[in-house]
């Protein structure tokens, strides 16, 4: 069954023609974004169709790729998730904010920017239990990952950028275990790509679907691993269906990231 949901979410979307692909170049920075609905991107999203609005900090760039369901690099766009993250309707995420942050910091202090290639993999409402080792979720982001590096020693997986715990606040069995859950993750994902140092930036939660996310959150926080980074999204504003954060949240939160991502890589 597991294999048969991992061939579906493979296969799900249509394919990229191979002359649009053609005219992506290859990114020499690459980050895969992971976890549940407000990593995907819900941002002008919450009301049954996407606004369409698609601020600067978001806008497409030549620099900016995305690997697309097919495995293909492409120009990344908004919705970044289109073809991912299945079933829903999706809006702005933190993607292409967080790109287009590194892409002026890299400008700023002189030095050549990289072309960036981000990786999604987010699903919405899915708990943590079900990206771990072995499930269709997690198979299908250590695929994408390997894709995304495949073309040569040029590219190199930078960070892994994970917003997810949502879901894990509906039972409190599952809020307690949220620690040693993302604990596991973290190593098995470092493991199976043979990258033990990877960078992990986990997003502190700004909402839940249940009544447990201080014990989330406080879980997240607990998180010891060496090169896991954490950046708070509470505060930032929440649509009206109290669950997903506004495209001016994504926004910001794509900066936090990025400033995390430079802090934790002294490339300022």
């Amino acid at each position: 069954m597991a294999q048969m949901l991992l061939l579906l979410l493979l296969l799900a979307a249509p394919t990229v023609p191979a002359e649009a692909a053609a005219t992506a170049s290859t990114p020499t920075l690459v980050f895969l974004l992971a976890g549940q609905s407000n990593m995907g991107g819900r941002g002008g999203a919450t009301n049954g169709t996407w606004d369409g609005v698609v601020p600067p900090a978001c806008a497409p760039s030549p620099r900016i790729l995305r690997l697309s369901p097919s495995l293909r690099w492409e120009e990344a766009r908004e919705p970044l998730h289109a073809g991912i993250d299945l079933h829903n309707v999706l809006g702005v995420g933190p993607g292409m904010p967080f790109a287009h942050a590194l892409l002026r910091s890299w400008r700023r202090s002189g030095r050549r920017p990289a072309v960036v290639g981000l990786v999604p993999c987010a699903q919405g409402a899915t708990p943590i239990a079900s990206w771990s080792r072995g499930t269709p979720l997690y198979d299908r982001m250590l695929a994408r990952a390997r894709a995304a590096v495949a073309r040569g020693p040029a590219t190199r997986l930078a960070a892994l950028l994970w917003y997810q715990g949502e879901a894990d606040t509906i039972r409190r069995q599952d809020a307690d275990a949220y620690t040693p859950r993302m604990e596991a993750l973290v190593r098995d994902v470092r493991r199976d790509l043979g990258m033990p140092d990877l960078l992990v930036i986990q997003v502190g939660l700004a909402t839940g679907q249940g009544r447990f996310v201080d014990i989330v959150r406080e879980a997240q926080r607990r998180v010891s691993l060496r090169n896991v980074r954490y950046v708070d999204a509470k505060g930032l504003p929440v649509a009206n269906d109290y669950t997903h954060l506004t495209t001016p949240a994504q926004v910001k939160l794509g900066n936090m990231l990025a400033a995390a991502y430079m802090a934790a890589t002294h490339t300022h």
